[in-house]
């Protein structure tokens, strides 16, 4: 059954992707296409005479603004995906439940940044114009260099940051929220390695990602040029949210544990752990990108919110 979505301007990851899978005549093409109607790949390709290459391209990002859904199907030659509209109706209100008097403290973290570390191999740390110390070495992560690396990663442990709080000395804030760009470790990139990824905000366990993959298979869209293709490309923007209410991964709630738990403000600073616990069901390690490395152009980012 075809269903409507309502959006509205706070959802922001959400309108992201849409507007990206309307902004090319091609994928409008397929959405008319599937109009009634389910076709495989191959099917699309030949009406708008693209390479099915090129179809399964614009396929994933229609599949990734929850518009279409594909489903795989025995085929003359191993599966074929068929693919559907489930979206009839996408309605935008230009409205927000922000409150203008709100504010923000925006703290960027570079990824080299870690004050305390226990990692085991694999793992490094890369910069953008190349390796910082010695792989699968965990001595290097006490290297000077560190402070400059765009992309570390280990097979098991955690990297601990240390963010300012001074705005919260003198106001109260009203939320908190997280993020990085993330995925699991293997030797290379394997898309069939699963971790799960934990993050500690001073002390408290903030709650579990489960990560499928170790992604590659394409470049990075920031990756530098003499990095390998053979290597972890890229990984998955995730971001923590802390509220009144309780602690949030992209917007699912994952610990009971509310803003106030956290105690943001009663320390020197605010603590933030990202590893793999020691009894995880799937420790897969982690790969931990900077603005120079994977799809997004960030570090490690903290968002605290107040009033004045």
């Amino acid at each position: 059954m075809k269903s409507s979505v309502k959006l509205r301007l706070d959802d922001t990851k959400q309108l992201i992707l849409l507007g990206k899978a309307l902004s090319v005549d091609t994928r409008l093409d397929i959405l008319k296409l599937l109009c009634g109607r389910e076709l495989n790949i191959n099917e699309i390709a030949e009406a708008l005479s693209i390479p099915p290459s090129s179809a399964a391209s614009h396929i994933r990002v229609l599949e990734a603004a929850n518009l279409i859904k594909t489903t795989l199907q025995p085929g003359i030659r191993g599966s074929m995906k068929l693919c559907s509209k489930v979206v009839e109706r996408a309605e935008l209100d230009l409205v927000t439940a922000y409150d203008i008097s709100e504010r923000t403290e925006v703290i960027h973290m570079p990824i080299g940044n870690f004050v305390d570390y226990y990692v085991e191999p694999t793992c490094g740390l890369v910069g953008e114009r190349g390796p910082i110390g010695e792989e699968d070495e965990p001595r290097c992560f006490y290297h000077p260099e560190r402070v400059n690396a765009k992309l570390l990663w280990f097979g098991k442990g955690y990297v601990e940051y240390r963010f300012p709080n001074h705005v919260l000395k003198r106001v109260k804030e009203d939320r908190a929220e997280l993020s990085f760009e993330v995925c699991s470790e293997d030797h290379e990139f394997n898309l069939d390695w699963p971790s799960d990824i934990t993050v500690w905000m001073n002390g408290r366990d903030a709650g579990t990602f489960f990560c499928p993959s170790d992604f590659g298979g394409r470049r990075g869209k920031l990756n530098p040029g003499w990095w390998p293709d053979k290597n972890t490309q890229y990984g998955l923007l995730k971001t923590w949210s802390f509220t009144p209410e309780g602690t949030f991964l992209d917007g699912k709630k994952v610990a009971e544990y509310c803003l106030s738990d956290y105690e943001l403000s009663e320390n020197e600073y605010i603590s933030i752990r990202i590893g793999i616990k020691e009894d995880a069901l799937r420790s897969g390690g982690v790969n931990l990108f900077g603005s120079c490395f994977g799809d997004y152009p960030q570090d490690i980012k903290l968002t605290l919110f107040y009033k004045e």
